[in-house]
């Protein structure tokens, strides 16, 4: 019997996945032209549940990609004419720069502390075409609250605002209204395998984007959205994941229920760290602390032992990402994992640790 993963991504599937696997195979679904009338029901199918499942206004569009890393592309290709602004405390946030300053090398990066809210208001002489914020953060577990999200929003009405929301779309209600551009990838809240991304767009994104109008790569997010609206895509797609994308989709309730749901577990799961012996989150702030990726530090010897005991127990923790690698470990508050699994994890972490158990 396999483990149950607390792993930020890949993460844990849905239980049902051998079943929508093989109802997948079975509907003939995956040998169909992805231009023909089969495929495109499917694609507007899975777009209308996406808007209705996750309360994504009807006048957002939205496209598939191949992985959030793709969309740092398509953004800095098809959105940005010559730069954009990005706020950081992580490590995917600052790739997101990294990558955009290839493309546009006056890219403006503001990095600043993981136990601090985003300043937003620092480094901003003037509107700027684009700003991108990771809305939580998979590295560190930070996540930018909804009252931040609406005094960004009220402080740049005239920028675009961008959001990385790969480890929290499919897991909160997002406030889609409050942004231009939000994105993810199905390995994570969606409960699915790896291999499909998603990006959620605003009229004015989209508007923005025919302005620019560029159609130098093969996937100018112009041409993409051409595509969309005739429920195709511009390359040959994932259909498998598209298809369990709807199916997962059906299954799962409104994100309303769903971040409830994890709003619940999350507090729990910092109200058992908070009065745990040795074991404390690497947030401070409760009101930075993301409700989808938990950051946990577990110092010099004792993580590999938690490591160890709970990969024992049936349960694997998620390892630690960029500058916190060797002092943290990550717990996914994803809707896929079950509560009995949280139960027999939080079991786990209740033992004391003592380095001369290190060999027992």
């Amino acid at each position: 019997m396999k483990n149950t993963t607390f792993a930020v991504g890949p993460s844990e599937l849905y239980a049902a996945m051998p079943l929508l696997l093989q109802d997948v195979y079975e509907s003939g679904i995956l040998s169909e032209s992805h231009r023909g009338t089969a495929f495109c029901k499917l694609v507007e199918e899975t777009l209308a549940l996406l808007h209705d499942k996750l309360n994504i206004p009807s006048d957002y569009s939205i496209v598939f990609t191949g992985s959030s890393t793709e969309n740092w592309e398509v953004i800095a290709q098809s959105l940005t004419e010559h730069s954009s602004t990005h706020y950081y405390s992580g490590a995917f946030g600052e790739k997101w720069f990294d990558y955009a300053k290839k493309i546009h090398p006056d890219t403006v990066g503001i990095k600043f502390d993981c136990n601090e809210p985003v300043p937003f208001q620092t480094g901003i002489l003037k509107e700027r075409e684009l700003l991108c914020f990771t809305q939580n953060e998979t590295s560190n577990g930070t996540q930018i609250n909804l009252n931040t999200l609406n005094a960004i929003r009220e402080a740049y009405p005239l920028s675009l605002l961008a959001y990385d929301c790969t480890s929290s779309m499919a897991g909160i209600d997002l406030p889609w209204q409050l942004g231009d551009v939000w994105y993810a990838s199905v390995q994570k809240c969606f409960g699915m395998p790896a291999g499909l991304g998603i990006l959620v767009l605003s009229p004015d994104a989209v508007a923005k984007a025919r302005l620019i109008n560029e159609r130098a790569h093969y996937n100018s997010l112009v041409s993409m959205l051409d595509m969309i609206a005739k429920f195709q895509t511009t390359f040959t797609p994932n259909v498998l994941a598209i298809a369990l994308l709807n199916r997962v989709l059906v299954m799962i309730p409104n994100m309303k229920e769903t971040e409830a749901n994890l709003i619940n577990r999350a507090n729990s799961w910092y109200t058992f760290l908070e009065g745990h012996s040795s074991l404390v989150p690497l947030i401070d702030d409760n009101a930075l602390r993301s409700i989808t990726v938990m950051a946990v530090k577990a110092e010099g010897e004792s993580l590999a032992w938690w490591k160890e005991k709970s990969k024992n127990a049936g349960v694997s923790i998620g390892a630690g990402y960029g500058v916190w690698k060797e002092n943290t470990f990550r717990i996914a508050n994803f809707p896929a994992i079950s509560q009995r699994a949280i139960d027999t994890l939080q079991d786990v972490l209740k033992k004391p640790f003592h380095p001369a158990m290190l060999s027992s």
